[in-house]
């Protein structure tokens, strides 16, 4: 699936201030006069009333100053489309306040998350820098020689978190953004189960491609079995009160069957043996976040066995068991990836240990980019979001990327669009199919073993 935490929208935001505009305007004023008439300054006209308060022959006003025909200048005229300082004011007082309150309402939108999830373009990151080989407990065998190429191979990530109700308007309003409901984006499960299985799965398609890799390039490598978790339920339409998809949750560890004990799932396989549809019988299970071994956390549940929904007439439990094998290396192999979770990177992470433990560029030419899941026969499997991370990877600037075979046509084909003319897109059904796919894009063919 590979999704990881959801955008910001800090990014998205703008703040419009609003201003207004206090440069004084210039006024026309026209004064009448004639040719026996001075205009004189409103200075003199002042001095000149004074003057005549007391009228002595000393302080007589010059007659070339005071004259009959002297007049003072008119007051300038106001233009008739000049709105009073009043309604100005208002008016100002208005833009700020519609200003204030947009700004509120965005933010608030901004902030306040609602029940909408979204699937957007993640990221498309190189695998090589997230590799490490360490010498394994126990084990003798130094780690390998790594030969990075600087080209590696990028697995790709889509978004899936919660939206703000601001983020849901611009997911609506973007093409490549799907906004879902609770129902859509979790099914059956809760948050917290999905999020858990993310992450379980992830787990699984390191264990899976460090395996397929390793025997690939002709070293030893083996699968352990571990516990029995519930990794996903299955529920028919109207699931009985005592069936598995009422009792059980994602993340449980199944431990006892009917008081006997159930460490592998080939433990449990054999416990099933003879058993009939609606028969009831006894799970001892530790929740998820507890310590498997961890006796004093151990719960008991009853269940009702129901009908397998492919196989007609086969009673079962009703949950689908998470990939919990671990892989025995020669060497330990760490793949970081946070919080991360999905299954999607499986056909990435086995290209890129193909890459970082053989000499030359397997890649080829140009950035190159891969998703599908991974199993120990070497099949890609389809997987989700798929037009999603097509964005991602022409934003990365990937010009080859590798899809499986698997999925549909239309998805195929809407990958293509989003990923526009400067991205190929090359669907693979097997890990050969791949390899053959990076030698046509100019890459070393991968050493025999």
């Amino acid at each position: 699936m590979g999704f990881w935490s959801t955008r910001t929208v800090a990014g998205r935001l703008g703040v419009a201030g609003f201003m207004r505009d206090t440069a004084p305007s210039a006024t026309r004023a026209s004064a009448t006069t004639q040719s026996a008439r001075t205009v004189v300054p409103l200075v003199d006209v002042a001095r000149t009333d004074e003057v005549a308060e007391t009228p002595n022959e000393e302080n007589a006003p010059d007659a070339e100053t005071m004259t009959d025909g002297s007049v003072p200048l008119p007051p300038p005229e106001l233009p008739a489309s000049a709105a009073p300082p009043g309604a100005r004011f208002v008016a100002a007082v208005s833009m700020i306040t519609v200003s204030w309150l947009v700004m509120i309402v965005v933010l608030v939108m901004a902030t306040v998350r609602i029940q909408r999830w979204e699937v957007a373009p993640g990221e498309a990151m190189p695998v090589s820098p997230r590799l490490s080989f360490e010498m394994a407990e126990g084990k003798e065998s130094d780690p390998p020689q790594r030969y990075p190429s600087g080209n590696s191979i990028r697995f790709v990530t889509a978004f899936g978190g919660q939206l703000s109700a601001l983020d849901a308007v611009l997911g609506w309003l973007d093409p490549h953004v799907q906004v879902d409901t609770f129902e859509e984006h979790f099914g059956e499960r809760t948050p917290a189960s999905s999020r858990q299985l993310g992450f379980q799965s992830m787990f699984g398609a390191k264990q899976v491609a460090e395996y397929v890799a390793m025997k690939r390039l002709g070293l030893e490598a083996s699968f352990t079995d571990g516990a029995v978790v519930v990794n996903e339920l299955v529920c028919g339409n109207q699931p009985a009160p005592e069936s598995a998809c009422r009792v059980l949750e994602v993340g449980d560890t199944l431990v006892q069957f009917d008081g006997k004990d159930t460490p592998t799932l080939d433990d449990l396989s054999a416990h099933m043996k003879g058993r009939t549809v609606g028969e009831k019988v006894e799970l001892t299970v530790v929740p998820h976040g507890k310590e498997p071994d961890d006796s004093s956390a151990r719960e008991s549940r009853t269940v009702v066995l129901m009908e397998s929904p492919d196989e007609p007439g086969r009673a079962i439990i009703g949950f689908i068991p998470a990939d919990t094998r671990t892989v025995d290396l020669p060497f330990e192999v760490v793949i970081s990836t946070a919080d991360i979770g999905g299954p999607s990177a499986g056909l990435a992470f086995t290209l890129g240990l193909l890459d970082d433990l053989t000499e030359g560029n397997l890649m080829g030419k140009g950035r190159v980019a891969a998703t599908g899941t991974m199993s120990t026969d070497e099949e890609v499997g389809a997987i989700g979001a798929l037009r999603q991370k097509a964005v991602a990877v022409r934003d990365a600037g990937v010009t080859l990327f590798l899809v499986p075979a698997g999925q549909s046509t239309e998805e195929i084909s809407a990958a293509r669009a989003a990923a526009g003319p400067g991205v190929r897109i090359v669907p693979v059904a097997t890990l050969r199919q791949a390899l053959e796919a990076l030698v046509a894009n100019g890459g070393d063919p991968l050493p025999a073993p």
